[in-house]
């Protein structure tokens, strides 16, 4: 997908999900990320940057970790997320 890095973005907004729901990440808007595990809520938190379909985290706490988008699924780090059909 071409596009500057907000429009890109843009287009990640949202949940991504682990394929039995464990993993709950949300990219928002304002480029924070919220991550819960299990019945665990905001267990990671921080912000992520978009290179085309690149996507670079840095954790509150300070580590850091990447994620790529290919054919509408981000793989980040060694985790595989869908992207949640949002409900009408």
């Amino acid at each position: 997908m071409t596009g500057n890095t907000e429009e890109r973005r843009a287009d990640l907004v949202g949940m991504w999900v682990t394929a039995d729901g464990h993993i709950r990440q949300e990219l928002r808007a304002d480029g924070r990320y919220d991550e819960a595990r299990g019945n665990r809520r905001s267990a990671y938190t921080g912000h992520y940057t978009v290179t085309g379909d690149h996507i670079d985290y840095v954790d509150d706490s300070g580590f850091t970790a990447t994620g790529d988008i290919c054919e509408g699924v981000l793989h980040h780090e060694h985790l595989v997320l869908y992207r949640e059909e949002k409900q009408t």
